[in-house]
Formats: C-alpha cells, sequence, structure tokens
C-alpha cells in the first residue's frame, strides 16, 4: 500500500474537473477575448465559472479575479493594499511571521521600497489574537495581511473577529485561504475580509490556476501588464481549461462540504491520537483550532529530512512543513515562530489527508512512523546522548 498524505501541497484532480475541462483543451479552444463564436463561447465559460466561484465563498461575480495560482493572488493583494495606502501617505502592513513565503517574501520586496512591517509573534498554539491585531494597528496602517488556515501546522485564526477590528480602523484586511476555500466554510461577507486568495490545486482543482477575491470599491493593482483580461487587472489569455476545472472542482468541494469536514476530521483525530503515544513527540498547534486534515508533528531525536525519506520507502507520502520551501535544510519559520528550538524543529512530520483517504492508510501511516522513528533513534547519537542523560529531553 503507498499512502498520499500530503494534500495540504497539492491534491490530484477529481474526475469532475477533469472532465469540465477536457472540452476547452480540444473542441472549445477559442480565446475568451476574440469577437467570433468560439471567442464567446470561451467567454461564456469564463463567466460561468467566475459566478460559479463567487458564489461558493458568497462573493459578486465581479470581485473574483483569475490568477496563476495563490502565489500571485497573495502577491496582487498586498501590492493592492500597499499601493492604496502609499496614495494616502500609509506605508505600514501588519502581518505574522508564520505566513506563507508568497506573503513573506512580497513584504520583504516592499521592505526594501520603503514600507514598514511590522511581523506578530504567534502564540506558542499557533493562533494569532484579534488583540495582537488591534495593538499592532498605526495611524499609517494601510493593511493587515493574516492567513486563514497556516500551511503547515493547520491552525485557524480568527479572521472574522480580526477582519472586524480592521473595519472599525478602516484598514484593508487580506487573508490568504489557500489552505481554507474548499475545506472550511468560507464566507468573504461573515469574515470580513477585503482581499482574499485561494488556488485551484488544493481542492481537487489543477496547478497553475487560483483567485483573488476582492471586494467591490478596492482598486487592484495590476501585477501583469498586458491586454485587458480580469478587467483590465491581469493581462495575459485567460487558461480557460484550468479556470473552468478549479470552478468544478470548487463547487463540487462546497456541495460536500460537511459530510467531508465530519469524514477527514474523524481521520484527523486517528492520526493524533496515534502519534501522540510516540515518546517525546509534540503535536503543533491548537488541539482544536485547526482543519480537518492537517497534522504536525516534532519527533525529539531525529531529522525531518530522513524520516520522510524512510516513510516513502515504506509507503507513505507526507512533508516536513511547506513543499514551496522543501529545498532548504533550514528549520520550518512556522515551527521557530511557536518558540520550537531548532533542534525539535528540525524532526517535524505533516500529514495532510482529505475525504480521498480511507481508514485502512490510517492505519498504514500510524504502523509506519513509530517503526521509522524507532530506527532512526537507534541510529541516532543525538537520542543516544538524550538517553542516557548527557543533554536533557526538551519534548
Amino acid at each position: 500500500m503507498y499512502v498520499y498524505a500530503d494534500n495540504a501541497a497539492t491534491t490530484a484532480v477529481s474526475k469532475t474537473a477533469l472532465d469540465a475541462m477536457l472540452p476547452y483543451f480540444t473542441e472549445e479552444y477559442g480565446n475568451a477575448s476574440s469577437l467570433h463564436t468560439p471567442g464567446q463561447r470561451a467567454a461564456e465559460a469564463l463567466l460561468k465559472a467566475r459566478e460559479t466561484v463567487a458564489k461558493a465563498i458568497n462573493a459578486d461575480a465581479r470581485e473574483i479575479y483569475f490568477t496563476g495560482g495563490g502565489s500571485e493572488a497573495d502577491n496582487q493583494a498586498i501590492l493592492t493594499g500597499a499601493v492604496l495606502g502609499a496614495r494616502k501617505g500609509k506605508k505600514h502592513i501588519i502581518s505574522t511571521a508564520f505566513e506563507h513565503h508568497a506573503v513573506l517574501h512580497t513584504l520583504e520586496k516592499l521592505e526594501k521600497e520603503g514600507y514598514e512591517v511590522t511581523l506578530l509573534p504567534v502564540h506558542e498554539n499557533g493562533v494569532v489574537t484579534p488583540e495582537d491585531v488591534a495593538a499592532a494597528i498605526r495611524e499609517d496602517t494601510a493593511l493587515v495581511t493574516i492567513m486563514m488556515v497556516n500551511n503547515e501546522i493547520g491552525t485557524v485564526q480568527p479572521i472574522a473577529e480580526i477582519g472586524a477590528v480592521c473595519r472599525e480602523k478602516g484598514v484593508l484586511f487580506h487573508t490568504d485561504a489557500v489552505q481554507a476555500v474548499g475545506h472550511l466554510p468560507v464566507d468573504v461577507k461573515a469574515l470580513n475580509v477585503d482581499m482574499l486568495s485561494m488556488a485551484g490545486h488544493k481542492f481537487h482543482g489543477p496547478k497553475g490556476v487560483g483567485a483573488l477575491y476582492a471586494r467591490k470599491g478596492v482598486a487592484v493593482a495590476n501585477v501583469i501588464e498586458g491586454g485587458q483580461q480580469e478587467r483590465g487587472k491581469r493581462g495575459g489569455t485567460e487558461n480557460i481549461p484550468a479556470i473552468v476545472g478549479m470552478a468544478a472542482a470548487l463547487e463540487e468541494a462546497v456541495g460536500k462540504l460537511d459530510q467531508d469536514m465530519a469524514y477527514v476530521t474523524g481521520l484527523r483525530e486517528k492520526l493524533i491520537e496515534g502519534l501522540s503515544k510516540i515518546p517525546h513527540s509534540r503535536l503543533n498547534g491548537d488541539r482544536e483550532k485547526r482543519n480537518p486534515g492537517t497534522v504536525n508533528f516534532c519527533f525529539e531525536g531525529i531529522e525531518g529530512e530522513g524520516l520522510l525519506l524512510w516513510l516513502d520507502a515504506k509507503g507513505v507520502a507526507a512533508s516536513s512543513g511547506s513543499a514551496c520551501t522543501s529545498g532548504s535544510l533550514d528549520p520550518s519559520h512556522v515551527l521557530l515562530a511557536l518558540g520550537l528550538p531548532h533542534e525539535i524543529a528540525h524532526g517535524s512530520l505533516r500529514l495532510s489527508v482529505d475525504a480521498w483517504n480511507t481508514e485502512e492508510e490510517i492505519d498504514h501511516i500510524l504502523a509506519a512512523v513509530p517503526e521509522v522513528v524507532d530506527y532512526l533513534r537507534d541510529m541516532s547519537p543525538v537520542w543516544d546522548e538524550l538517553e542516557r542523560g548527557v543533554t536533557p529531553h526538551l519534548i
């Protein structure tokens, strides 16, 4: 048995999404900007997809801008907030220390351009409080950007409450909801957000397509110049097959959301219960305030890279954090933000399951992980020193 437990990195394209996409590769291949009949059929498909995505998050179709993925949507939202703020003499942006690098790297770029960025510290449970945000807002704050669900540890942030603070203070609020859309209820009005990012491949749509919700009245800044596509806010011929596939996948996910949330939460709880039995292990992030499918553990005395390679050999596909930083040997910035020491953060494991996973697959994971952890500890000089009391256990 081989178990795919890295759904936070990407998901398989569903049959529903694939079937929706196929005609737009070979039969309905027109350019949506063309005035002829094939082009207008493509334009109709684009409009329908926009309406479908908007309905899924309780938005208006005119508030949806299709992008090349979640990272682009994050970039566009943050640059929008920066540009609009600068026009009013406001160049202060608030975020958190454990955002996705699509956010953090964009903020670093803006700092070099004269913006001031405040990264709020994260509490040990992986949750940011509205009070922290309120205390950080200044007269010159242009934007607050805080993710809805952390991509590594799965903690869910109090977005509606943070959004209410931002509304009261008159500050634009963006949330990276890439790990939330299609897995949790998302209502942009109830969440009090001005902008929200999503990515199709996180909910069984295709890769390379995402969307930015921008509330009516928010003048979206251009990231890609070119033609008049996306109402002049993103140049380039629209990827109609991917957009149609993303919309179909999202409609399907939202249609069975309650059922899937209950089922996946059960799988998650079984994982947590089983992995917690491994000595000197630690669940990262709040026990309750987390999305249905993400489990992140640290195991003392081992390295995450070896853990992943041996799990792969045992038939389990997992990760140690974000797939976007898998080439880095540094410990997770998310775990360091929680206050974990480097030697513990290095031994992390992220398992992310969804409705496509089975109880039998969870059993397979729970058999493989303790076996691999024991094997790696047996050959680890660090673990030997911990067991002999040369150095104290930290977990």
